[in-house]
């Protein structure tokens, strides 16, 4: 099979050609129909977070969906034909622990495969076992976000707008903060009620959870001025590795800061349920399987807005 395989971190992706990969007890093949591309991958790959992965070289590629084309022993609730997106429990995701989507077959392991409903389309099924987990377990599960909530998020790229969608589709009044003002129009469409460019502008809004998708360090360090007393803010963002904290303010109106990694099964479920019923639909554009490698560059040059996912049908 063909595969696109990450051989040291500041190398850049490697088309090969590997043997089919054979399923073993409790794992199925999987022949990917489509494979998200994250920038966790860009940071593999410049060596910033290789310190995750647990084999080197690795096919990368932990947003996968497609078909279970062969079973191993023991399993059970699979069957070959079936339609699937493999949900990577934070770490433990394939393109991590072992080789990932960005090959034509993968491995997946029977304890993470999510159904695909028959009205998803595998592209969207790959991009919410990431995009879609993270985004919904940081507002769902550690955000508390349900009707009626008052919600900011920070940072508009393929995580932060999509937990947009998924708290107005939950009910929440959602408001955001985002620099580049060439998807503000993006957020207004879907549901955010206003979007300023600095953080501490949301202070007016009187939010009660904020979550940011950005983690650049100073944004923390401005939901922490800008949220409501008593307020909740959950941490997805790591594009710095430290972040310095107002103390007094943070104690003094007694907030509660929570890191949210990945998600569970049970988030992906959910994503692919509001996906059926029409509620979310993620921003995704579609690259053929050989242009991944370009498409990963894409990502680290900041050109792209949503998610991009390789297409191998």
């Amino acid at each position: 099979m063909r595969a696109w395989q990450m051989i040291a971190a500041g190398e850049p992706l490697k088309l090969v050609e590997l043997p089919d990969p054979e399923p073993g007890p409790g794992q199925v093949v999987i022949d990917v129909k489509a494979a998200g591309l994250c920038h966790s991958d860009v940071g593999f790959l410049d060596g910033s977070m290789a310190w995750m992965l647990e084999q080197m070289p690795i096919v990368l590629g932990h947003e996968v969906a497609g078909v279970v084309s062969a079973i191993g022993p023991d399993v059970e609730g699979f069957a070959v034909g079936d339609r699937v997106g493999v949900a990577g429990d934070g770490l433990d995701a394939p393109g991590i622990v072992l080789d990932g989507g960005f090959g034509e077959r993968c491995i997946g392991k029977v304890v993470q495969l999510v159904p695909i409903p028959d009205s998803v389309s595998f592209g969207q099924a790959a991009a919410g076992t990431d995009a879609g987990m993270t985004s919904y377990h940081a507002v769902k599960v550690a955000g508390g976000v349900g009707p009626g909530s008052r919600l900011g998020i920070i940072g508009l790229g393929g995580l932060g707008l999509t937990g947009a969608k998924i708290a107005v589709g939950l009910g929440a009044d959602v408001y955001a903060a985002e620099i580049d003002e060439g998807v503000h129009d993006l957020a207004r469409a879907a549901g955010v009620l206003e979007v300023v460019e600095d953080t501490r502008d949301l202070a007016q809004y009187e939010l009660d959870t904020i979550v940011d998708f950005a983690g650049v360090g100073v944004t923390t360090a401005a939901a922490i001025e800008a949220i409501a007393p008593h307020g909740r803010i959950v941490q997805v963002g790591m594009a710095r590795d430290q972040m310095t904290l107002p103390t007094q303010t943070f104690v003094s109106k007694q907030l509660t800061l929570i890191g949210s990694l990945g998600g569970k099964k049970e988030d992906t479920a959910a994503v692919y349920e509001l996906m059926a019923n029409g509620t979310l639909e993620i921003l995704a554009t579609s690259i053929p399987f050989e242009e991944l490698a370009e498409g990963i560059e894409r990502l680290h040059r900041g050109e792209v807005r949503g998610r991009l996912v390789a297409s191998y049908e």
